[in-house]
Order: C-alpha cells, then sequence, then structure tokens
C-alpha cells in the first residue's frame, strides 16, 4: 500500500513538474526596468533599474502609426519594438514590431525567432504568409502557408523558418506580437552568406548542390550588405 501511495505522489509530482517547465517562470517583482549600467540587479541578461528611479518613459514607445520607407532591397521596413526600444518590457516576455511592406512583392525574407511564436494580424493589403515545420516524420519539411487580407491573424510557431510576402498592388502593413522581450531573429539568407568571417565555401557548395561560383557571388552579396 505504501509503495502504491509513492508511485501515485511520484506521479502527481513529475506531472506537476512538467507543466511547470511548460511556461516562463513568474516574475518576482513588478517589473525589471532594463539598464545598460552594471551595477544593479542582473536579471534576464539585463541589469534592473532602481524602482524608485523608474519612469513612464521605461514603458513608452511612440511613432507605430508613421509609415516606414520600402526601398530596401526586398521591399519591406521591420520597426521592432522590444526591450531595446522600451526598457520596460525586460522580463515580461512580448514584444511588438510592425512590417510594412511595398506594393508587387514586397518580402520579409524567411528567417526565425529563436526565442518566441509570433502572432501577427494584417492590417492593411494582402499577404501571402507561411511556415516550414522541421523534420516529420517521413522526413519531408512540410510548407503551411495562407493567404491574409485586412484582420486576418496567422500565427508563426517559435524556431520556424517563416515569411510574409505582399502579393497586392498597394502597400500592406502588419503587426506582430512575438512572446518575448528579446526574440532574436536569423534571416537565412543573411546568416548563411552573410555570416562573419564566412562560412567556408566548400560546405555551402555541397549543402547547396551548386557551382562554387553561385556561393562566391551570394557570399559577396550578402557579406557586403551585412557589413557596410
Amino acid at each position: 500500500m505504501e509503495g502504491l501511495k509513492f508511485l501515485v505522489v511520484s506521479v502527481v509530482l513529475a506531472l506537476a513538474s512538467s507543466f511547470a517547465s511548460a511556461s516562463d517562470p513568474s516574475p518576482l517583482q513588478d517589473f525589471c526596468v532594463a539598464m545598460n549600467e552594471t551595477d544593479g540587479v542582473f536579471v534576464n541578461g539585463k541589469f534592473c533599474k532602481d524602482p524608485q528611479q523608474v519612469t513612464e518613459k521605461d514603458f513608452f514607445f511612440s511613432g507605430l502609426n508613421v509609415p516606414r520607407d520600402t526601398s530596401s532591397p526586398v521591399g519591406s521596413n521591420v520597426t521592432a519594438v522590444n526591450v531595446a526600444q522600451i526598457p520596460g518590457l525586460n522580463t515580461l516576455g512580448i514584444s511588438l514590431a510592425r512590417i510594412d511592406f511595398a506594393p508587387y512583392g514586397g518580402l520579409n525574407p524567411p528567417h526565425t525567432h529563436p526565442r518566441a511564436t509570433e502572432i501577427l494580424v494584417v492590417v492593411e493589403g494582402t499577404l501571402y504568409v507561411g511556415f516550414v515545420t522541421s523534420n516529420l516524420a517521413n522526413g519531408d519539411n512540410r510548407l503551411i502557408t495562407k493567404v491574409l487580407n485586412p484582420g486576418d491573424v496567422f500565427v508563426f510557431p517559435v524556431g520556424l523558418i517563416h515569411f510574409q510576402l505582399n502579393v497586392g498592388k498597394t502597400n500592406a502593413v502588419a503587426l506582430a506580437s512575438l512572446s518575448s522581450q528579446n526574440p532574436g531573429v536569423i534571416t537565412i539568407a543573411n546568416a548563411v552568406f552573410g555570416a562573419d568571417p564566412p562560412i567556408n565555401p566548400n560546405a555551402l557548395t555541397k549543402a547547396f548542390q551548386v557551382d562554387k561560383k553561385v556561393v562566391d557571388y551570394l557570399q559577396k552579396q550578402f557579406w557586403t550588405d551585412n557589413n557596410n
């Protein structure tokens, strides 16, 4: 009987532990406003400002309503609102971004957020969006896509490669919320071909099964773009 009780308690504790680790721990204070100084309490990669010195400016950002320039090579512009812009977001596990797209093919290129799930809502225009799964049981990477119109919402799971493409004739605007105050971003082409120092071209030639001249061209283009 005692053995059965021990087994039941062990199972309950194991389940409780799995539930507890399924999400970020609750903060131990109201907030931890990030600061650049190195004298203070270090929480989640940032030092906390003295709560007595915190002001409304630490929780505020203005101008997200302003259209951004989309004349970049990919035809998009991402305005991030994370802990770098709002220090008060530190430890709160949330951030925001505005993405502006040029007409006729403005693209937020394939990228990942290593620390966040993203939920996106289209404000203006029409976007073709999607993400690629990790390897399934059969070894495939499945592409899941949807065409979104104003008011439509789409979710990109944490860490998966995803993108948004303007398939309309007008400018497009989307707002995205991310489940981290510092989600990070890895743009695939920039990271692979623009790494500093560059990845050995022989590795990329074999990985992408292309001629070395193609890799040399891409590395020259992206390394220059990333390091100007």
